[in-house]
């Protein structure tokens, strides 16, 4: 151990001190206590460990660094340790985009499950092994062209936003669906439970509804059908876009490719509900349980059937003993009715008659006064034309009580030519339908007339 003597003066005190009126006893000091003092300490050990293996300051460093190396792989040996491809070794760091990240980190076994502590603890190991001063250190003059590739792999998968990103395009992760003769030959569950699983990482709604199995009920079965047929996917496509250009001088140019990536996501998105959809289609297809429930419903429905045919059969039967009694009853309503019909035919047709006497009589009364011309020669063919016209409408506006009581006040007159009786009648025949609404007084101009 080095002793380093140093002397340093005490400042000089002031002319004015005095011990008699500036030293103030606070207390007394404890007694003294002799120990023994030794050297510990982390930079002691290291001290001690380079003086006991003759090693440099440098030298034992860079053993350092291997022992913790070999450390990190002891512990994470197990969990995050996979060969490398020695063709992904070789990966140009410029072309990120098309490696597969968790390859990179050793986790390809793990994928969109890993942890971010997984992450981070494989990142660590990666790099105490493809750091380029470690590899400068033991002569290797490869470039730092795959550790890039870690840095930006562990860039990706620890922001959550571009991992998301990466894991709705890692085809790694998918599982394929099996075949149809792969399905008739294997177990369905053990090998479509896989896929479905994997596809369940996209989704919104979480937790996804298991698969089942043969015991599972029909309502269980349909829900989870359901679930996909109307699945809700977070999957987007924005990590497969053509980089937009950053300068400002190209502003065209980067809408345009702005614009060709929007449309790219939304094909890439079409095709991807399409692909589910049909994955779907073929699990339902091939689904036993959805065979045994459909032959379950057939049978109910046909037991159904059976049974509604025994009570119609029953009542047809009740029906058969009261049929005489009916068909007797129902003679003699016919005849009755028909004896009711004829009746009010005649009745009807005698109406018809009447309604057309009634209206002969309306149209006679206006001929007989001249249609209410003031000259003593025929009328014209106008004014003709428009008493005509008011009488048919006052006709269509009366019902045939109405016309008939009309009718009968214009027989009453005696004097046929009065037109001052024939045009008092009319008038009160036209303020009755008017008083309902059915006309106005001013639609005539030539019947009616407003003095009582």
């Amino acid at each position: 151990m080095t002793v380093i003597n140093s002397s340093l003066p005490l400042p000089a005190l002031p002319p004015d001190w005095s011990a008699e009126k500036d030293i103030k006893i606070l207390g007394q000091l404890s007694s003294t206590t002799k120990r023994s003092i030794e050297p510990v300490g982390r930079h002691f050990l290291a001290h001690a460990r380079r003086k006991r293996h003759h090693r440099t300051f440098s030298e034992d460093e860079r053993i350092q660094a291997q022992e913790n190396v070999k450390k990190v792989e002891d512990e994470d040996s197990g969990e995050i340790s996979e060969p490398e491809d020695p063709l992904m070794l070789q990966r140009d760091a410029k072309d990120w985009k098309g490696q597969d990240h968790y390859a990179v980190l050793g986790l390809s076994k793990y994928r969109y499950k890993a942890t971010p502590d997984q992450i981070r603890r494989a990142h660590r190991k990666k790099v105490l092994r493809h750091h380029p001063d470690k590899k400068a250190a033991a002569g290797s003059t490869e470039d730092d062209s795959f550790f890039k590739c870690i840095q930006k792999a562990t860039e990706i998968l620890l922001d959550p936003v571009r991992r998301r990103q990466f894991d709705s395009v890692d085809e790694n992760a998918d599982i394929e669906p099996p075949t149809k003769k792969e399905t008739q030959k294997g177990n369905f569950y053990k090998l479509w439970r896989p896929v479905f699983e994997s596809e369940a990482r996209f989704s919104k709604i979480q937790p996804v509804p298991s698969l089942g199995d043969e015991s599972s009920t029909q309502e269980d079965v349909e829900a989870f059908y359901n679930f996909w047929y109307n699945f809700d996917s977070w999957r987007t496509f924005e990590y497969q876009d053509e980089d937009v250009p950053d300068d400002n001088e190209n502003r065209d140019q980067k809408r345009h490719v702005e614009r060709k990536n929007n449309a790219a996501r939304k094909k890439k998105k079409s095709e991807d509900i399409a692909r589910l959809r049909k994955l779907v289609d073929d699990a339902l297809g091939y689904d036993e349980r959805i065979k045994k429930f459909r032959q379950q419903a057939r049978a109910s429905k046909d037991r159904r059937r059976i049974e509604k045919e025994e009570e119609l059969k029953r009542v047809a039967e009740e029906n058969a003993k009261k049929k005489e009694t009916e068909e007797k009853l129902k003679k003699e309503q016919e005849e009755q009715a028909k004896v009711e019909r004829q009746e009010g035919k005649k009745a009807k047709e005698a109406a018809k008659n009447a309604a057309k006497k009634n209206k002969r009589v309306l149209k006679g009364a206006v001929k007989d006064v001249n249609y209410f011309s003031e000259g003593k020669g025929e009328a014209s063919p106008a004014q003709v034309d428009a008493v005509l016209n008011e009488v048919d409408l006052l006709i269509s506006k009366l019902d045939n009580e109405m016309l008939a009581k009309l009718a009968e006040r214009l027989n009453e007159v005696e004097d046929k030519n009065d037109k001052g009786m024939i045009r008092y009648l009319f008038s009160e025949g036209i303020r009755s339908v008017s008083s309902e609404g059915k006309v106005k007084e001013e639609d005539f101009k030539i019947l009616y007339s407003s003095v009582v």
